[in-house]
């Protein structure tokens, strides 16, 4: 009885409290939701990333690098999580947000101190159980932005921090073991402590913020959960555009993956050894990716905003193939090359993450919510990912991971570019057609 009134004080102190945000000019709301999403979503990497920035040299259980399996085992787990996803995410109700961002990032910190208190090889697992839960989070956060007019703005603030905490938490990761002599083992569980309180005052600001305005509904469409025949119903309008999207994601969710979960090897192949690194290059494409991003909030013409999208992906993949190849030609510097194909990759992988499927939901009037879409391409991605790490392990065991980023980035950005090209030509041809979804029988 007494859990239940002091639930129901809370919820309304919540309520109140939103009220009274909700008279604040709608700018100012978006700057505050766009932070606290960002904020959010900086303290979710510390829980999944820390561990990347350890090295295990000489480590390999069964001609496989001890790393490599911790790539592996959590890779897995979070790609299964993007398959639960397409579901949950979908079906999500908005009272649950802030206690599902709670439990699935408290139940993967539990599993980095499993980590740290199991012996190797048998604490792999622990990666598996860390990745699982913390696949939700991107969804989740996704969906208290989603469905407004600055959408696009928000949207990029929350992406950069895929770029930007990136290379914090490696920088935090790296000095913890090197000038605190913290254990490896016990760096990723201890990066995670220094986010807990981030984390619970960032979900908190995003609980004040309001819903969508009639303004916003009726520029980017009313946002509602989907159930099973309702998604299958979209995925049977779309197919060709989703399979071609699909295509281009999975080709850079996989060289994303490579960059981020062996960039320190990538670096010290390349003959720098700097722990700033790290941040000082993702914060440049951090900066970059959120002006281009945000600049789409001014186009008011869903379509012409979609096309935009896409050809931001299209140039993203000609970034990544000419700064490869003028790499190779000897005729611009490592750490050049690093930016610019970091940016190139970022320049395609982000708009998937953020407003790609915000502005085709809002381009053709469809009823339904953007987590549902990216969870596909998501699923679909690091199914990509963890199965090309076998394949490289397995298969080609001795060469190094800067060769093979450089060789990946390559054919990623041939591939992607000529299929962004095909995407984009299909939608716009759909955009002249009418559509009419099953959908847009619920209200």
């Amino acid at each position: 009885m007494n859990r239940d009134l002091q639930i129901n004080t809370d919820s309304k102190i919540i309520q109140r409290l939103r009220i009274e945000v909700a008279k604040l000019p709608y700018g100012v709301i978006s700057v505050l939701a766009a932070i606290a999403a960002f904020g959010t979503y900086t303290a979710m990497y510390a829980f999944r990333k820390a561990f990347a920035s350890a090295t295990f040299p000489g480590q390999q259980y069964l001609h496989v690098d001890y790393k490599v399996w911790l790539v592996i085992a959590q890779v897995l787990g979070y790609t299964l999580s993007k398959f639960y996803g397409i579901r949950f995410i979908s079906e999500l109700k908005d009272d649950r947000r802030a206690p599902s961002i709670f439990l699935l990032i408290g139940a993967s910190w539990l599993a980095l101190l499993l980590f740290a208190l199991i012996p190797a090889p048998y604490n792999i697992i622990c990666l598996f159980l860390n990745g699982f839960p913390l696949g939700m989070i991107w969804g989740i956060v996704f969906s208290y932005l989603e469905g407004r007019k600055s959408t696009e703005f928000m949207a990029a603030v929350l992406s950069i921090s895929l770029i930007f905490a990136s290379g914090l938490i490696k920088t935090i990761g790296r000095t913890l073991i090197s000038s605190w002599a913290i254990n490896a083992y016990w760096m990723p569980f201890l990066t995670g402590a220094l986010f807990v309180i981030p984390l619970v005052l960032f979900v908190g600001c995003l609980e004040l913020m309001p819903p969508p305005t009639a303004e916003d509904i009726s520029l980017r469409t009313k946002r509602a959960p989907m159930n099973a025949a309702e998604r299958l119903d979209f995925l049977s309008r779309f197919w060709p555009g989703i399979l071609l999207t699909i295509v281009i994601y999975v080709l850079l969710t996989v060289m994303r993956d490579v960059r981020d979960n062996f960039e320190v090897e990538i670096w010290s192949a390349l003959g720098i050894h700097d722990n700033t690194i790290f941040t000082k290059i993702d914060t440049i494409i951090s900066v970059i990716v959120l002006v281009l991003m945000s600049l789409l909030v001014l186009v008011k013409r869903n379509l012409q905003a979609f096309s935009l999208i896409h050809i931001m992906i299209i140039l993203g993949c000609v970034l990544i193939c000419g700064a490869t190849l003028l790499f190779n030609m000897q005729m611009i510097s490592p750490m050049v090359w690093m930016t610019l194909a970091g940016l190139g990759l970022y320049l395609g992988y982000v708009p998937y993450n953020a407003v790609f499927f915000e502005r085709m939901i809002a381009t053709f009037h469809c009823k339904g919510n953007v987590g549902f879409l990216i969870y596909i391409a998501d699923s679909m991605g690091y199914l990509a990912s963890i199965s090309l790490l076998l394949v490289k392990e397995l298969g080609r065991p001795s060469v190094s991971w800067a060769a093979f980023f450089r060789d990946g980035v390559l054919l990623v950005g041939i591939i992607g570019g000529l299929s962004a090209i095909f995407s984009l030509l299909y939608f716009r041809n759909r955009a002249t057609k009418p559509v009419t979804l099953k959908t847009e029988q619920y209200e």
